[in-house]
């Protein structure tokens, strides 16, 4: 079953963006073991407190770390149809939020094919073992 994986990238070749500084996800579509970019979904930094109201050292995943006081992310909204994100960091706060939707949060420093490659090789393994259970 095809599913997709948002990725945070500057550039399209490397994951270089922790979750907070990402402005946009590129966002691909997985289908067994081949991956297919299908959209860039951007951003608009009007949905998320500005980073000058951040408190230093609470994580929300805007780059200061301000935890947004709880409140639920319109970042996390944004990719809340993938299965996973893929950034270099990411908050634990938004990570929660992530984990309450099933989305899977991988932090890595490497190229986006890289990691496409190692997380839909993961997923084929998981998903195989899970339908031989049946």
């Amino acid at each position: 079953m095809p599913y997709k994986i948002a990725v945070a990238t500057s550039d399209g070749v490397n994951i270089d963006r922790t979750f907070g500084s990402a402005e946009y996800f590129t966002i691909y579509e997985i289908n067994d073991k081949n991956f297919t970019l299908v959209e860039k979904r951007i951003f608009h930094e009007s949905q998320e407190i500005s980073p000058e109201n951040c408190e230093n050292g609470c994580d929300l995943g805007c780059g200061n770390g301000c935890g947004n006081g709880g409140q639920h992310s319109e970042k996390v909204d944004l990719i809340s149809d993938c299965r996973c994100v893929v950034c270099t960091k990411i908050g634990f706060p938004i990570r929660k939020q992530l984990e309450k939707l099933a989305i899977s949060v991988f932090d890595v420093n490497c190229s986006v094919d890289e990691s496409l490659q190692k997380i839909t090789s993961y997923y084929s393994r998981i998903d195989n073992h899970e339908s031989l259970r049946k």
